[in-house]
């Protein structure tokens, strides 16, 4: 079985790091995956994910702790710390969670970074099935420039793929799904690589990991970050992964969304069949809940969060929610209902930039065309900070004619007129629209 065959759609799904950071805990995991079983998961919506730092006892905010004393086996692998996640106790690992998980009809995954404990390194302990130990696989000189946990395999190492191997041989026995790996898409600064100029995936680890994978008996959907990959990796990425990062965090704030059409308009064309190039995780409703300065619900307004939705939805961007599910307020869930938006994300195909300025954007997509009805999609946005009108000609269009096409909005749900040689639309401060054009 080939790795494009574990997405065969862009992933969705729920992950901690947008509300509770790095000291998500048991209870904060099984609410929200109980939520998105009662009121997602019939829209799609079926992956929890707790990400980093679930191994750090007394990890307690958004903050990583320098040199933080970590949960691991004797096989230098990072297992959950068991006073935050009290089922793992044991040896149990995140087995009792994933399982109560699948129970519910959701998959589960979880974050790591790239690389081997640090502290396996100190001490020198054993890698599964090899006579090797940790400090023979790790290499000092690569480092994250955010996070002290790790060290970067040193690919070239005996041990060094029987250490991967283990890894996900653990996580298969735990029955995940989905593994977000961190300091991979683009790397912190190796100190044997400062003669290299710009970003640089870890290349040797991702396909170490990639290799891993296929052996460990089980379909888990990979996910690399942070972003901004480089373009010039994309081959990388697609023979390795399912999904990779375009972007570094991006949180609730206009500018984060409008530099995404950039990064839009450089990766079009590039996603598909079961490999998604990834805008990154939605910021909406109520985030931020461990973080020191305090929380917070989604700073964009509605109109620039209905932006983003149908930004990441047309280019077909796995749809990830950050948010503290089971305080969603009316607008946040319907931004995540929204079944014509959905089917876009899920099922158009061919997404393509008609053009984009300063001011605005436009972008069409074919819908499936399994059912014979031959309709596609067109999205409008106004990227100024004023009401704008935004249009498009038939002119402007090759793929297909626009022309006498009944218009029908994805957001009013209600039939928009009919087209002509010229489609234009009156839209607010960094507002938009998206059509199905029957």
């Amino acid at each position: 079985m080939k790795h494009t065959e574990f997405a065969p759609t862009p992933p969705m799904g729920w992950n901690s790091w947008d509300c509770y950071g790095a000291a998500v805990n048991e209870e904060q995991l099984l609410g929200n995956a109980e939520y998105m079983r009662d009121h997602l998961l019939e829209y799609g919506w079926d992956t929890v994910v707790c990400d980093i730092q679930w191994s750090e006892p007394h990890a307690y905010d958004t903050m990583y702790t320098p040199n933080a004393e970590l949960c691991m086996d004797e096989y230098s692998r990072l297992i959950p710390a068991p006073n935050r996640f009290p089922s793992s106790a044991g040896g149990a690992g995140f087995l009792p969670i994933s399982r109560k998980i699948h129970e519910m009809g959701l998959r589960f995954g979880i974050h790591i970074m790239r690389g081997i404990p640090r502290q396996a390194i100190y001490r020198k302990t054993k890698i599964k099935g090899t006579d090797y130990t940790a400090d023979a696989v790790g290499d000092p000189f690569s480092v994250c420039g955010w996070n002290s946990d790790m060290y970067g395999v040193n690919v070239r190492a005996p041990g060094a793929q029987a250490y991967y191997d283990s890894l996900f041989e653990l996580y298969a026995s735990w029955e995940i799904d989905f593994v977000k790996v961190d300091d991979i898409a683009t790397t912190g600064q190796m100190a044997h690589d400062q003669h290299r100029r710009g970003p640089m995936p870890a290349v040797g680890e991702i396909e170490m990991i990639h290799r891993a994978i296929m052996k460990c008996g089980r379909e888990i959907v990979l996910s690399l970050s942070p972003g901004p990959a480089p373009i010039e990796y994309a081959w990388i990425f697609a023979k390795n992964a399912n999904m990779w990062r375009l972007t570094n965090d991006v949180w609730d704030n206009w500018a984060a969304v409008e530099g995404m059409f950039e990064r839009c308009e450089t990766w079009q064309g590039r996603g598909g069949d079961g490999v998604w190039p990834d805008c990154d995780m939605l910021p909406f409703g109520h985030i931020n809940c461990n973080n020191r300065e305090g929380d917070n619900y989604c700073r964009m307004t509605r109109d620039e969060q209905r932006t983003m939705m149908n930004l990441w939805s047309i280019f077909r961007s796995p749809l990830i929610v950050g948010a503290e599910l089971r305080d969603c307020d009316e607008f946040t869930l319907g931004l995540l209902t929204n079944a014509e938006i959905l089917r876009l994300n899920k099922h158009s195909f061919g997404a393509d930039q008609i053009y984009r300025t300063r001011r605005a954007a436009a972008w069409y997509s074919f819908d499936d065309d399994s059912d014979g009805r031959g309709e596609y999609y067109i999205a409008l946005f106004n990227l100024k900070n004023e009401e704008s009108d935004v249009a498009v000609s038939a002119s402007d269009i090759e793929a297909f004619d626009m022309r006498g096409r009944t218009l029908y909005d994805l957001w009013r749900h209600e039939e928009a007129g009919v087209t002509g040689e010229r489609l234009a639309v009156t839209l607010p401060p960094h507002g938009s629209v998206i059509y199905r054009l029957k």
